[in-house]
C-alpha cells in the first residue's frame, strides 16, 4: 500500500514510448510525483484563499494592511491569524484569484492563539477542508498557499521540519505559549500570513503566521484543540480560558517524589498574584504544581491546556509537592481577563 504522498514508478506516464532521443518530454512526463502533488493542491486549494485588505487607524490617520485568509465554511466563515486582523476597522476586503471581491467582518479574534474568524457577507463561497495536525510527520510534504496580492495567489511547497515547536503570543499583559507549533521549509512572504498550510490530501493542516528565520516558516495547528476555539470564535467571538493566578517554570522533580508519581517533572510556582484563585487556596512559592483533578502536569504547556472554559467557576484538585511531601488544594479558576 502507497503512502498518500507516494506514487507508483511511473505513474501517467506512457513508459511503453519512451521519448526520442533529444525530444523533449510530454507533460505528463515534466510532471514527476512532487510536482502533481503540489500543483494538484494548488489548483484545489487557490479558489478558497483569500486576499485580505484592511484598514486600521494609526497615530498619523488610517493605514490599510494586508494578510490571508482561507475560506472554512461555504456560507462564508474564514479562518486568518490574530495579527493580521489586529485593530481592523468594522469592514475587511477579502478578494479571490477569481476576481470575486466581497466585504467581511471580524467574528472574533484571539491573540493567545493568533487565531481569527471572519464572516464575508456575500455568499456562498468555496470552502476547504480542514485536516489534523496530529497526523503530520516530520519530512511530510506540505504546502503553503498564500493571496497578498488578491488575484494572483502564491505557492511555495517544502517539507515539516519540525513538529511541537512553541510560538509565544500576547494580549496586553496577559502572554502564553501555542504549542504544538508547525515547522516548516516551505517560503513564507510577507502577506502570506493567515494563508493555508495544506497537506497532500488538500486539508487545511495549519495557518501560516510567522517566519522563524532563513527558510523556515511557522504555522499554527488545525487540531481537536485549534478546533475548539475556531467553534468558539465562531459561535461567542471570543475564547474563555481559566485562570489560577500564578507564574511558574517547568522544573525536575526530586528523585524520590519523581519515583512516586511515575513522571520526572513539575511546575515550580514563582511566583502568586495576590487576590488570585491561587492565592485564595493557599498556594505558595516553590511549590511544585503535579496534576490537576488528577491529570499529569509535567510542564507549564500542560498546565495552560488544562485551563479551558469548562474549568471556570468549578472547583479543582491540584496536587502539589511541598518541603518533599505530596499535599492537595482546592482552588476555584476565575476566567482569564485579557485587555488587547
Amino acid at each position: 500500500m502507497l503512502h498518500p504522498l507516494s506514487f507508483a514508478a511511473g505513474d501517467g506516464v506512457d513508459q511503453s514510448r519512451p521519448a526520442a532521443p533529444g525530444a523533449l518530454p510530454g507533460d505528463a512526463e515534466a510532471l514527476d510525483a512532487y510536482s502533481r502533488v503540489v500543483t494538484g493542491v494548488a489548483e484545489a486549494l487557490a479558489p478558497s484563499v483569500a486576499n485580505l485588505r484592511i484598514s486600521r487607524r494609526g497615530r498619523r490617520g488610517r493605514a490599510l494592511g494586508g494578510g490571508s485568509g482561507v475560506v472554512i465554511t461555504p456560507d462564508g466563515f474564514l479562518l486568518t491569524s490574530a495579527h493580521v486582523v489586529e485593530g481592523a476597522e468594522a469592514r475587511v476586503r477579502a478578494s479571490f484569484t477569481d476576481g470575486t471581491e466581497v466585504s467581511a467582518r471580524v467574528v472574533g479574534s484571539d491573540p493567545l492563539s493568533d487565531l481569527a474568524v471572519l464572516r464575508a457577507d456575500d455568499a456562498p463561497l468555496t470552502a476547504a477542508r480542514l485536516g489534523d495536525a496530529a497526523r503530520l510527520r516530520v519530512g511530510q510534504l506540505v504546502v503553503a498557499i498564500g493571496n497578498p496580492h488578491g488575484f494572483q495567489g502564491t505557492v511555495t511547497a517544502g517539507v515539516v521540519s519540525a513538529l511541537g515547536r512553541s510560538l509565544p503570543t500576547r494580549a496586553g499583559s496577559t502572554s502564553r505559549v501555542v504549542d504544538d507549533v508547525i515547522q516548516t521549509d516551505a517560503a513564507l512572504n510577507p502577506g502570506n500570513s493567515g494563508g493555508a498550510l495544506v497537506d497532500g490530501r488538500c486539508e487545511v493542516v495549519g495557518v501560516n503566521t510567522a517566519v522563524a528565520g532563513i527558510g523556515l516558516g511557522l504555522a499554527v495547528p488545525v487540531n481537536a484543540t485549534t478546533r475548539q476555539i475556531i467553534a468558539a470564535l465562531m459561535r461567542d467571538g471570543r475564547v474563555r480560558r481559566a485562570w489560577l493566578g500564578v507564574a511558574g517554570g517547568t522544573r525536575p522533580l526530586p528523585p524520590r517524589t519523581a519515583a512516586q508519581l511515575a513522571r520526572d517533572r513539575a511546575v515550580e510556582v514563582v511566583e502568586v498574584i495576590a487576590g488570585s484563585p491561587a492565592d485564595d487556596a493557599g498556594l505558595r512559592p516553590e511549590d511544585l504544581v503535579v496534576a490537576v483533578d488528577g491529570l499529569p502536569v509535567r510542564g507549564v504547556d500542560d498546565l495552560h491546556r488544562l485551563m479551558t472554559e469548562d474549568r471556570i467557576g468549578v472547583t479543582s484538585d491540584v496536587e502539589i509537592v511541598r518541603q518533599g511531601a505530596i499535599a492537595h488544594v482546592r482552588l476555584t479558576p476565575r476566567e482569564l481577563a485579557t485587555t488587547e
